[in-house]
């Protein structure tokens, strides 16, 4: 689907790649709606877009409040005249502990935001992508969707059950208007240790992340506006994405024990 005068929503627009994407997505011709809970970075993402500001509207929602999610389409689509494309872009990441030191409050907290926020924005927007000529959704899962990461167990498991519920998104959508496409971000030089409330900015400052390459997260938010573009399947952001993907098919226990080495020295001991 070209993005070109075309209405998207895109949750956790405040920052990151959420950001990127809204940026991204007004600089090729489309109106956006930016959901986040950060009315303050929402309004720095419309002051980044210049001119094209005029076309953003930003709505503070937390989505993992269901009545509040319910309010949205409506609010969007007074704003906007209707909506074309939905990016299920926010989320967070855990502490950086073993499955076994984290409480249940995280537990829920981590399942809520990745899993049932983005259930909810597909549940409520879908309907009226339906009686659209052409519609998109996009999940963003991640590269701990399909590989495990030691100290993101439980990220990894809300992502993965993510990736599960868009590939059956697709197939349920084969024969409609609406578009499906999946997409597993690798390491992103983000905020989203601070932004998730894992670490301060201080100590995200001193982590030591090891020879770890990061992708620009404007480079992904331009590799899945191209995989909207194109109506792809999947969407692999980042080269480190790519490779581990391709190792986790040839050897699955062996890409375990890689990422571990390449991890284990974010682990508490």
């Amino acid at each position: 689907m070209k993005v070109a005068n075309k209405v998207f929503v895109v949750t956790g627009g405040a920052n990151g790649i959420g950001r990127e994407l809204v940026l991204g997505l007004v600089r090729r011709g489309s109106r956006v709606a930016a959901v986040d809970i950060d009315e303050k970075g929402l309004k720095e993402t419309v002051t980044l877009a210049g001119e094209l500001g005029r076309n953003i509207s930003t709505h503070v929602v937390n989505i993992t409040d269901r009545k509040a999610v319910e309010g949205l389409v409506e609010k969007v689509i007074k704003t906007h005249g209707a909506v074309d494309g939905l990016i299920n872009n926010a989320g967070i990441i855990q502490p950086f502990v073993r499955l076994n030191d984290l409480t249940y409050d995280q537990i829920d907290r981590i399942m809520n935001v990745n899993f049932n926020g983005l259930l909810y924005m597909t549940k409520v927007f879908l309907p009226a992508l339906l009686k659209r000529p052409e519609g998109h959704i996009v999940n963003v899962s991640s590269m701990g969707g399909f590989l495990p990461v030691p100290g993101q167990t439980l990220y990894g498991a809300s992502k993965a059950a993510v990736k599960l519920l868009t590939e059956g998104l697709y197939s349920e959508l084969l024969n409609t208007n609406v578009h499906v496409t999946l997409v597993f971000p690798g390491a992103i030089a983000t905020n989203i240790s601070v932004n998730s409330g894992v670490v301060t900015r201080e100590q995200a400052a001193n982590m030591d992340t090891g020879k770890m390459k990061m992708t620009a997260p404007d480079a992904a938010a331009a590799m899945i506006i191209a995989g909207i573009e194109n109506n792809a399947y999947h969407v692999m952001a980042g080269s480190d994405a790519k490779f581990m993907d391709f190792i986790t098919r040839l050897n699955p226990k062996g890409a375990a024990k890689f990422i571990y080495n390449q991890m284990k020295s974010l682990l508490p001991a």
